[in-house]
């Protein structure tokens, strides 16, 4: 990519989610002439912009943000977790278009608490607003959001995973399985830190498919343990890795979008996003 391409790309990039914040803090839809002139932009030139980078247009994502979108992905994109197994959509498998190998710590070694472990980290722009990734030599250990609770809150709740790993800002140590994580194209690393039953959740929750949803009780029942379902919630929550390990896409059962530890509003727009690059396939 040329560097007047990088430049265009984080102009779209900051006009998005500046849209995408817009949307999100109103009561209601928004009108394309609305969006546009916060913009400054006219309204053909912006929906022309918004489809391209969210696949939709904006009045056709804002549906995919509102409640009903939750109950309407479980009536009709929900995933048996089971199924989705025996089709070999995995971990080891492709996740959209990217391509994600993972593995996971010991337990000896997560009881340890990150102690002889070094992690680099970087702050990356998202589609969902700046996202604090964290590495090892193995792969991505850590991916959060910060537009609800800031940088240094963020930061802190990673860092308390692991509080005995030496901490090294390097972002261009992890930048490519960041990018391949968000451009859903190219490879990924993934370096799962966690207890042995977390990492039965989080496994479950890589055979999700993008744009697809679970229940808390299909993933219990798909690990093996079907009475553990708040257990599993509090896996889910615990997950270091966000959007990579698509957390996500597990709801309750009365159609209910459950918790999200980065925030509600940042699991509606990933819900929303996926749902929008389905539709555009």
């Amino acid at each position: 990519m040329t560097k007047m391409q990088d430049i265009e790309t984080d102009y779209h990039y900051g006009v998005m989610r500046r849209a995408l914040d817009v949307i999100d803090a109103a009561d209601g839809e928004v009108s394309l002439e609305t969006l546009a002139a916060q913009m400054q932009m006219s309204p053909a030139h912006f929906q022309r912009l918004f489809s391209q980078w969210v696949g939709v247009s904006p009045k056709r994502y804002q549906q995919y943000l509102t409640i009903g979108h939750a109950k309407a992905l479980l009536r009709d994109r929900y995933t048996m977790l089971e199924a989705a197994d025996e089709v070999g959509l995995s971990g080891s498998g492709r996740l959209h278009d990217l391509f994600l190998r993972w593995e996971a710590m010991s337990p000896g070694a997560f009881a340890q608490k990150g102690t002889g472990l070094t992690i680099h980290y970087g702050w990356f722009d998202s589609p969902f607003g700046e996202a604090l990734a964290m590495g090892t030599d193995q792969g991505l250990c850590g991916l959060a959001f910060s537009a609800e609770y800031g940088r240094a809150a963020t930061m802190a709740d990673m860092q308390s995973r692991w509080p005995n790993a030496t901490y090294a800002q390097a972002a261009d140590r992890i930048k490519p399985w960041v990018e391949a994580t968000f451009a859903l194209r190219g490879e990924a690393q993934l370096h799962m830190i966690g207890a042995p039953f977390q990492i039965k959740v989080w496994e479950a929750l890589l055979s999700i498919p993008s744009g697809q949803v679970t229940t808390y009780s299909e993933i219990a029942g798909a690990i093996g343990h079907p009475k553990a379902v708040r257990a599993v919630g509090t896996a889910v929550g615990r997950n270091p890795v966000s959007f990579l390990i698509p957390c996500h896409r597990a709801m309750r059962k009365s159609g209910g979008l459950g918790g999200y530890h980065w925030g509600l509003p940042v699991k509606r727009a990933m819900l929303a996003y996926e749902s929008a690059r389905a539709e555009a396939v």
